[in-house]
């Protein structure tokens, strides 16, 4: 159970920190706050992948991890149009 969290920790920060490297421009996101996008974005990249059909044969699992990424650069881009300061026209 404990081993499970932390490997979720692990994978959502990496997950998290290649999405940042893939945007370009700056994000102004906190550590914490990319590493629970990159959880919840590989949650849901495990759905989108089980959902497919697809059944990993051991090893690493690229696709949900590109996936995860993709899904991550996607709440990366929301999550900021969603705290970007609105500059009031004069």
């Amino acid at each position: 159970m404990i081993g499970a969290i932390i490997g979720a920790i692990i994978l959502g920060a990496i997950i998290g920190v290649l999405a940042r490297l893939v945007l370009p421009g700056k994000q102004n996101l906190s550590m914490m706050m990319t590493i629970g996008i990159g959880i919840v974005s590989s949650f849901i990249a495990t759905l989108i992948v089980g959902m497919i059909g697809y059944r990993g044969n051991g090893g690493i699992k690229w696709i949900p991890l590109i996936v995860g990424v993709i899904v991550a650069c996607i709440a990366i881009t929301i999550y900021g149009n969603m705290t970007a300061k609105k500059q009031v026209a004069r």
